[in-house]
């Protein structure tokens, strides 16, 4: 895989607006649930930087990949810690469940230490990103909130991708 600047590590589409009907707690505590759940960005982005030190001397390539990735993923949690300040939420770390604030944790993340368990973990947390915001897109009724899941998933799909074609590469 060739060196490539980070706009390759994210879909070309350019990214919706960050705006919203209007307060809202039920889409606010979605939007929680993307920054600082055990599946969330925040997860992604400690995950991708772990990886991307621990690889580095012995798969640059993938660790270069891992950081830009990463990258990327910040500024998803940046877009959803927009959109639940937004919909009336406080957008610290965490995530609503049982009926109280639960605060993000590294503990949600598995670090293997195997390239090839690494590029399986990441490829898995991609797919259950995207099963999620798909989940979320299809219930939420604000199109412009359904704007950005959509294109937030193309780039998690853009990811499995590059994931592939390292796990490809490792193989030859």
């Amino acid at each position: 895989m060739e060196q490539s600047p980070i706009l390759q590590f994210s879909d070309p589409a350019p990214y919706p607006p960050v705006q919203v009907w209007g307060p809202d707690a039920r889409y606010a505590k979605a939007m929680l649930s993307n920054i600082g759940s055990c599946n969330s960005e925040m997860s992604a982005v400690s995950l991708y930087f772990y990886n991307s030190i621990i690889t580095r001397k012995t798969f640059k390539e993938a660790a270069d990949c891992f950081q830009k990735i990463g990258m990327v993923e910040m500024y998803h949690l940046d877009l959803f810690g927009q959109l639940a300040w937004l919909l009336g939420a406080d957008p610290r770390l965490w995530s609503y469940g049982r009926k109280t604030m639960s605060y993000w944790s590294p503990g949600c993340n598995k670090y293997p230490g195997q390239i090839v368990r690494l590029l399986d973990n990441a490829i898995r947390g991609e797919n259950e990103a995207i099963e999620k915001y798909r989940q979320q897109a299809a219930w939420i009724k604000d199109p412009n909130i359904v704007d950005i899941l959509n294109r937030v998933i193309l780039d998690e799909e853009c990811h499995i991708r590059i994931f592939h074609q390292l796990y490809q590469d490792l193989s030859e």
